[in-house]
């Protein structure tokens, strides 16, 4: 153990000399084999991830305008429906007023009709009336007057009764 550790901690310069130079044989053989196309890989990578942020970047500030935008058209459809049914509620508080007014003439015609053709009905109802009580008045009258005709004396003083009322008329 004690030879190894002394040969570690004092390499021969053989040693020294062969690794160096396998060092840099390897080191030339990678610079002009591998080097290149590793840069080129590491080089193209890191322009993928820096795309890649751009595009995110890109990607979220189109999906924040995108959002705004949303927001905007959704505020918008909620003060067009806003506006669509304050409209429609005054487009049927107008036409029920319209229809209540409507009603109300008609029902004002309907009653001024009735209450003409009661009238109408009333003054037939009543020049019909006087007719028949003309009518009985004179059946009544005539009755009387055929009664009281009958008995022979009766006729004799009517007769008078006229003839003296036809002299004062006359004076």
């Amino acid at each position: 153990m004690v030879l190894l550790a002394s040969s570690l901690t004092s390499p021969a310069i053989g040693l020294v000399f062969w690794t160096t130079i396998i060092f840099l044989l390897f080191f030339f053989i990678l610079r002009k084999f591998a080097w290149k196309p590793i840069l080129n890989a590491v080089k193209a990578r890191d322009e993928m991830i820096k795309g890649s942020l751009a595009s995110a970047e890109k990607a979220r500030k189109e999906m924040a305008k995108l959002q705004s935008d949303n927001e905007a058209i959704l505020k918008k459809a909620r003060e067009e429906r806003e506006t669509i049914l304050r409209e429609a509620r005054d487009v049927r508080d107008k036409l029920i007023a319209e229809a209540k007014s409507k009603a109300t003439e008609e029902a004002e015609k309907v009653v001024e009709k009735a209450r003409a053709g009661i009238e109408r009905e009333k003054a037939t109802a009543l020049a019909d009336i006087r007719e028949q009580v003309a009518s009985l008045s004179i059946e009544i009258a005539s009755r009387i007057v055929t009664e009281k005709l009958k008995k022979s004396g009766e006729q004799e003083k009517l007769i008078d009764t006229y003839l003296k009322e036809i002299d004062f008329n006359k004076n």
